[in-house]
């Protein structure tokens, strides 16, 4: 898992930071890659278990609790951006 000064390092100037999703993983994972943030669940995409996942896992990451994250774009998508709020 990356350090959370190189996560926040990817937000924008308004805090949104963009994740490319894999669900049903094998493992969780969240790292990144080429410039961006690539994070792998184990959830199923469905009722919006791989959302949460992805969630809690960027949360850990940046050393914060998950309702401080926003889920802007992306609830049906495999490219997501999140918002740091608060």
């Amino acid at each position: 898992m990356p350090d959370a000064a190189a996560v926040r390092a990817l937000a924008d100037d308004e805090g949104r930071i963009a994740v490319r999703v894999t669900p049903g993983a094998r493992s969780e994972s969240l790292e990144i890659a080429s410039g961006a943030l690539a994070a792998k669940v184990r959830a199923k995409p469905q009722d919006g278990a791989a959302n949460a996942a992805v969630t809690q896992l960027l949360a850990a990451a940046l050393g914060m609790a998950p309702s401080r994250l926003e889920l802007v774009r992306g609830a049906s998508s495999r490219e997501k951006l999140f918002r740091i709020t608060g």
